[in-house]
């Protein structure tokens, strides 16, 4: 019996039933990603989907929708779940209602897919998935971003910084990465189904992988210096359930100022989020200590709640913020903030009912979208707090005119899980994008000096006290995509799947997925 119809077999018999399929595929597809790097089970996870997909039964369009829903639950139970560690380490919040909790987050996300399977099932069902199915998908991902404050989070693309392809990154970004792995997992299924010729499949293959070659020798972006940053950036690993109790504050004002009192050799300090149980506004006299330690002329940045509200005003609100001092200039408000972590939706409802609902520095207000960059030692920098930095369009409008990235971050909400190395990786595919070098500060880790192609040049291990040093190079230039954006993707994508969709239209009916 042909291979096809063996694996077509497989998928509807009852030991290998096709939701137990699909939910197995989505578990594959965050392997490709942090800690893991198996950037190819991404199309091994897309093939297995489509055999799972290919159901020959009248119900097959309404059994999309569970497909797709099955696969959800394995790719976001196995690739987020780790929210459960802030909900239960650090919300305070019991196991049976942490575990529901993270549930419900999982099984909500899982809709999309499930709605997407069903989009491609209904409207593409009577022509070659090979361009429709990538399409859809890309298209869905960039519908994260932004729905319900978004969460881009697993985007297919972000495996390929990790991989031999990852020059096309500063073409088109994250979006144009999906969509080539996605297509090579459409057609690697429909050569497996015996609907696709080898020398098809190689050829788009050998397409990719001589193109990113080529790419590779391409130098997008150019030095704006005649040397390069001494950059030195201080990992606390301050607990945080011990953070913000006043019995503790001195303990790890005193941490912070003798560790950088080590420094002495560079042109750029800089503290994580909220680095310090401080106030900016009552910060003055610290940070002039701490830079007083410094040699004159020395970069200071560093991250620090400052109160929104003038002091007496009640219900204060704050800003999750960085300021620049010494030999740089700014403060950065945090736009982006995470739901329940910064902010409570339906606060007057929800603040309260949980300890989940009423962490510490849960109320934060979000800057406005039209601040100024900061600046140190004569350069713009680009400045992004923790979640800002995984928002593929966000980061690049910011980037567009500057000459270095800085994220900080305080990933210590997500324990010893995948998160904050799945954060990294999207740090890093951010400074692929934009061509510029991005420094990431963190609490307890991972923080790291990132060159302009998304390499990791210096870092240092997690959940330790440490100095990272490094040197940054200022980039001038363009890379294609933080000239153009995604828009010119997506708008292909949407016409591409406007096309097809009359044609499917049109078209005689018939099920593609068929031998």
């Amino acid at each position: 019996m042909a291979i096809s119809g063996v694996l077509q077999q497989a998928s509807t018999r009852k030991g290998l039933h096709k939701y137990l399929l699909a939910a197995f595929a989505g578990v594959l597809f965050p392997l490709s990603f942090s800690p893991y790097h198996f950037w190819y089970l991404t199309p091994v996870s897309i093939c297995l989907l489509l055999l799972a997909l290919s159901d020959n039964g009248r119900s097959s369009r309404h059994s999309a929708f569970k497909t797709g829903w099955f696969y959800g639950l394995g790719m976001f139970g196995n690739g987020t779940s780790w929210i459960y560690i802030s909900i239960h380490d650090y919300g305070f919040t019991g196991m049976p209602l942490a575990i529901l909790m993270t549930m419900f987050f999982v099984m909500g996300l899982s809709l999309l897919p499930a709605l997407q399977l069903t989009l491609f099932k209904r409207g593409f069902c009577n022509i070659s998935p090979v361009w429709s199915f990538p399409a859809l998908w890309v298209l869905f991902e960039w519908v994260r971003s932004w729905i319900l404050t978004g969460f881009p989070w697993l985007f297919a693309g972000n495996a390929l910084i990790d991989s031999p392809l990852s020059p096309w990154l500063p073409v088109g970004g994250v979006y144009l990465a999906s969509f080539i792995l996605v297509m090579s997992g459409v057609l690697i299924f429909r050569f497996v189904m015996q609907k696709l010729r080898l020398r098809t499949l190689l050829a788009y293959l050998i397409i990719v992988f001589a193109g990113s070659h080529l790419l590779n020798g391409i130098q997008w972006v150019t030095p704006a210096a005649e040397k390069p940053l001494k950059v030195a950036m201080v990992q606390g690993n301050i607990d945080q359930n011990k953070k913000w109790m006043p019995q503790h504050r001195d303990e790890f004002l005193f941490l912070y100022r003798d560790l950088t009192q080590d420094i002495q050799n560079a042109d750029l300090v800089i503290w994580p989020e909220t680095s310090v149980p401080m106030l900016m506004q009552q910060s003055r006299a610290y940070i002039n200590r701490i830079l007083a330690d410094l040699p004159a002329g020395t970069a200071f940045i560093a991250g620090m709640p400052e109160r929104a509200t003038p002091a007496g005003v009640r219900p204060a609100q704050y800003y999750n913020a960085i300021m620049a001092r010494g030999d740089a200039q700014g403060i950065y408000r945090k736009q982006k903030l995470v739901p329940f972590g910064e902010y409570v939706p339906f606060e007057s409802m929800l603040r309260g009912a949980i300890a989940f609902f009423n962490l510490p520095m849960s109320s934060f207000t979000a800057g406005e979208a039209s601040q100024s960059e900061l600046t140190a030692k004569g350069f713009t920098v680009a400045p992004f707090i923790c979640y800002e930095v995984v928002y593929p369009e966000f980061v690049r409008q910011r980037a567009t005119d500057s000459d270095l990235l800085i994220t900080i971050s305080n990933d210590s909400w997500f324990g010893h899980s995948a998160g904050p190395l799945q954060h990294l990786q999207m740090a890093r595919v951010r400074a692929a994008e934009n061509g510029r070098y991005m420094l990431r500060s963190t609490n307890n880790g991972v923080t790291a000096v990132i060159d302009n192609k998304g390499r990791i040049t210096n870092t240092a291990p997690q959940f330790e006290q440490a100095i990272v040093r490094g040197e940054v190079w200022p980039m001038q230039g363009q890379t294609p995509y933080n000239q153009l954006g995604s828009a010119p993707l997506l708008i292909f994508l949407a016409a591409l799947l406007l096309i097809q969709f009359v044609i499917s239209r049109k078209s005689r009916p018939r099920n593609i997925f068929s031998v």
